[in-house]
C-alpha cells in the first residue's frame, strides 16, 4: 500500500506518488485506490465519504484558501452532505482557481481569525464564520438542519448568530441569512425534523414544539419529535433503525400508546421528505387549515 508519507492519511496526488516513485502510472491507473477527484487518490479502505472528500479538495485548493459552508461544518461534527455532493472551497479575494468537478467555489474575503486547521492540517473555516456561510449558499432548510445541529452541539452559540446577524447587517445575502438563523432551533435532534420544521414555518403554519414530552393523566408517554400540543398531533420521523426488529416493535407499541391517550401521529419515513409539499398539507389538513393557505 501507498507510504502514509504521502498525502492526508491515505489521500494523495497522483502525480506526487509518481514523482516519488511510490506507484508507476499504471499501477496507479489498474491498482486498487479510489479516484476520489480529478489528480487525487485514495487508499481503498478509507471509508467513502464527505470528509474524504474534503481531505481530496485539500490537496489541490491553493495555501490561501480553506473548506467552507456545509463541508467545514462536516468537520465540526454536524451532519455530512453525501459522498456526491460537491466540496464547498472559500477562494479569498484576488486569487484564481476554478477547482475541479466535484469543487464548488464560493468567492468572498476571508479574513485570518475566519480560518482554522484540524488535526490533519486541513484549513476550514472557524464556526461563526460557517454558520453564516452555511444561511448563505445552502437552501434554507438544508441550513438550519445543519445549524440546528452546530447549536445543539455547543459548536455555536445562539448569542453568536445574534451577533453575526448584526456585524453583517447590509452585506450581500444577509437577509437569506437572517431568515435561516431565525428558524434555528437547537432542541432539533435529526436534520429530518428540522426540515419538516422549516417546511411547516415556510407555508405558514404554526410552529411545533420539537422533542415534546408527551404527559397524560401524570404519566409520561414518550418524547417525540414535533407536536402541536394544543391540536394533540405530532410527528415523528423514522430512519433505517426503526425498521430494526426490536425498534419496530418498540416504536409501534410507543405509538398505540398516544394514540389510546388521544394524540394524532403522522409517522414519517425517508420517501415521505421527497414531497415535503405533500408531507406540509398532511400536517395541515390534521390541523384543520386548508392546504391553500398552508
Amino acid at each position: 500500500m501507498l507510504l502514509r508519507s504521502l498525502g492526508l492519511h491515505g489521500v494523495f496526488l497522483g502525480t506526487h506518488a509518481i514523482a516519488e516513485g511510490s506507484l508507476t502510472a499504471r499501477q496507479l491507473r489498474d491498482g486498487p485506490y479510489v479516484r476520489v477527484l480529478r489528480g487525487v487518490y485514495a487508499d481503498p479502505s478509507l471509508q467513502r465519504d464527505h470528509r474524504l472528500r474534503c481531505r481530496a479538495a485539500a490537496l489541490l485548493m491553493p495555501a490561501a484558501a480553506a473548506l467552507g459552508a456545509r463541508s467545514s461544518a462536516a468537520l465540526l461534527g454536524a451532519p455530512a452532505p453525501g459522498y456526491g455532493d460537491p466540496v464547498t472551497v472559500v477562494l479569498p479575494e484576488g486569487v484564481q482557481w476554478r477547482g475541479p468537478r466535484g469543487v464548488r467555489v464560493h468567492r468572498a474575503p476571508l479574513r485570518a481569525a475566519d480560518v482554522i486547521e484540524d488535526g490533519d492540517g486541513v484549513r476550514h473555516t472557524a464556526a461563526r464564520r460557517t454558520a453564516w456561510d452555511v444561511a448563505l449558499l445552502e437552501p434554507t432548510g438544508t441550513a438550519v438542519g445543519v445549524l440546528d445541529a452546530m447549536l445543539a452541539a455547543g459548536t455555536v452559540q445562539a448569542g453568536d448568530l445574534g451577533r453575526l446577524l448584526r456585524d453583517g447587517a447590509g452585506r450581500w445575502g444577509s437577509r437569506r441569512v437572517r431568515r435561516a438563523f431565525e428558524l434555528v432551533d437547537g432542541r432539533s435532534e435529526s436534520p429530518p425534523e428540522s426540515w419538516v420544521r422549516v417546511a411547516c414555518a415556510l407555508a405558514g403554519l404554526p410552529a411545533p414544539v420539537p422533542q415534546y414530552e408527551v404527559v397524560d393523566g401524570g404519566t409520561w408517554l414518550a418524547r417525540v419529535d414535533l407536536a402541536w400540543p394544543e391540536a394533540r398531533l405530532i410527528v415523528e420521523y423514522e430512519g433505517a433503525y426503526h425498521f430494526d426488529g426490536l425498534q419496530l416493535v418498540r416504536d409501534d407499541a410507543r405509538i398505540e400508546r398516544l394514540i389510546a391517550a388521544g394524540w394524532r401521529v403522522i409517522r414519517l419515513a425517508a420517501h415521505d421528505l421527497r414531497d415535503m409539499d405533500d408531507v406540509v398539507r398532511r400536517i395541515a389538513v390534521e390541523l384543520g387549515i386548508t392546504a391553500a393557505s398552508a
